[in-house]
């Protein structure tokens, strides 16, 4: 399982889907510092791929790939929880506690969003 298909389910508002490759991707017990950036041509895909390594990196004590340093983030907030779009209470909570590698990416989803059980 790749980092870049957690992305592209969650950008896609397909939450079912991320939190069910999220849970495949940790079964392989990855290194998150060998993981290689994503060949892709998707600046959005590339930033949550990003924003999503620190994020685990940060939950599982663990080192983040060095690229993920320089990956910057979108010009338009995205919210990965379409609800967040018409919901005005889950809208401030996605902007005020959203783990702060998507939030300085100009991602934003609730602060336990793809927590592992």
């Amino acid at each position: 399982m790749s980092i870049e298909a957690i992305a592209r389910a969650a950008l896609s508002g397909d939450a079912l889907a991320a939190r069910s490759l999220t849970q495949d991707f940790f079964r392989s017990q990855p290194k998150l510092a060998s993981i290689a950036s994503p060949n892709v041509n998707d600046p959005a895909v590339l930033a949550l791929s990003a924003a999503l390594l620190e994020l685990f990196a940060l939950r599982t004590q663990q080192a983040a790939p060095a690229w993920t340093e320089v990956v910057g983030g979108l010009s338009q907030p995205v919210f990965l929880l379409k609800a967040a779009e018409t919901m005005r209470r889950l809208r401030e909570l996605c902007l005020q506690q959203s783990p702060e590698p998507l939030r300085r990416r100009n991602i934003f989803v609730p602060p336990n969003y793809l927590e592992l059980a």
